[in-house]
This record gives C-alpha cells, sequence and structure tokens, in this order.
C-alpha cells in the first residue's frame, strides 16, 4: 500500500512540476513582469525567469525516470521548501504583489499558496522517508 501511494504522491509532483513549468513559459512576458515586482528578487528576475521552469522540468524528468527518482524526490523537496520559504517572506514583505507562478496556481491567494505549499511539501516529505527507509531495509 505505501508504494501506490508513494507512486501516487511522486505522479502528483511530476505533474505539478510539469504544469507550473509549462505554464511558466507559455506566459513567459507576464511571468517575468511579475517576477520584477517581487521585492525579493531586485536584479535577478530575467534569469530566474528562465532558470526556474528549467529546473522544474528537469525534476520532473527525474521523478519519471526510475533510476533518477531519489535525485527527483530530494530536487522537488528542496524546490517546494524554496518555493513555501519564498511564498512566507512574500506574506510578509509584500503580500499586494501578484503571483509569478504558472496556470490555475497563479489564483491561489498567497495564504492559499502558502497552504498548497506547505501540504506539497509534507507529502514529498512523507516520500523521501518513505524511499530512504526502503532502500535502508534493501542495504542500497
Amino acid at each position: 500500500m505505501r508504494g501506490i501511494v508513494s507512486d501516487i504522491i511522486r505522479y502528483l509532483l511530476l505533474a505539478l512540476f510539469v504544469y507550473t513549468a509549462a505554464s511558466k513559459m507559455l506566459t513567459y512576458p507576464q511571468f517575468v513582469v511579475q517576477l520584477g515586482l517581487s521585492p525579493l528578487l531586485p536584479g535577478f528576475f530575467p534569469s530566474v525567469g528562465w532558470t526556474v521552469p528549467m529546473i522544474e522540468l528537469m525534476v520532473a524528468i527525474c521523478l519519471a525516470v526510475p533510476a533518477l527518482q531519489t535525485l527527483g524526490l530530494v530536487g522537488s523537496w528542496v524546490l517546494m521548501l524554496v518555493f513555501t520559504l519564498y511564498v512566507g517572506a512574500i506574506l510578509t514583505v509584500a503580500s499586494h504583489i501578484p503571483c509569478s507562478c504558472g496556470g490555475v496556481i497563479a489564483e491561489l491567494s498567497w495564504q492559499q499558496h502558502l497552504v498548497f505549499n506547505l501540504v506539497f511539501l509534507a507529502l514529498n516529505t512523507l516520500v523521501l522517508v518513505w524511499h530512504y527507509r526502503t532502500r535502508l531495509r534493501v542495504g542500497l
């Protein structure tokens, strides 16, 4: 049962990263403008505009390839942590700026976005713990 739940969560993470990366790339000009409004990324937004979706796609590929799943799980956990910390920081300094996230996720309020990220971060953590416990049990 744990394996099925783990796979479902992994596929949800994979879908999330493919969806958000595609949304950001399809609306790239708008995405970069919204990043430019962030007080947390002064001067960095042009490079972040391409870097974030590319990293999201690389993590999604790792989650999809069995030999790279560990890297994908760790990468997705790091991304979700960074995104969650970013949303938390925005909530404290500039919650009035528009979200630069892709697709329907951009429709969430910053508070809803924080909860969304925390849920995915918790699910990702759960799968990572299960993954490492399984690897320890089989001696990998």
